[in-house]
């Protein structure tokens, strides 16, 4: 149920695209132990002078393969968030190249009335899901 929105520079292909969107979300399951079908992604492309992402002073160096993450989600432990960062830095270096300092995660948190599915019913509270 998590949903993962992906702010990157334009300049990716379809192959890396897929792979940052697949990496993201093993390291999702694994952390928030959520099924694997639970997925929910989308991703904004933007020109370079579009997407201004400093360090905040941490000394991080931004390249072109900055990725800006915002995770909407039931509410999760500190453990789990923590472990999701860590996977997804270790997942996304690993598999797709990106270098850590170009990671950036912001988790929004809401309730199950907070999501409809479809048809205009929030499954959440009849008890669909």
């Amino acid at each position: 149920m998590p949903l993962l929105k992906f702010d990157i520079i334009q300049g990716r292909n379809d192959e890396q695209l897929q792979g940052l969107l697949d990496a993201s979300h093993r390291a999702m399951v694994e952390a928030f132990d959520v099924p694997d079908s639970d997925r929910y992604q989308s991703v904004s492309q933007h020109r370079p002078n579009e997407l201004v992402l400093h360090d905040t002073g941490l000394g991080y160096s931004r390249s072109a393969s900055v990725v800006l993450l915002t995770v909407v989600s039931r509410p999760r432990t500190e453990a789990q968030k923590t472990m999701f960062y860590r996977l997804l830095a270790e997942k996304l270096h690993a598999e797709c190249g990106i270098c850590a300092d170009d990671l950036i995660v912001s988790l929004v948190e809401n309730s199950d009335a907070d999501w409809s599915f479809g048809r205009g019913r929030a499954q959440f509270l009849t008890g669909e899901l």
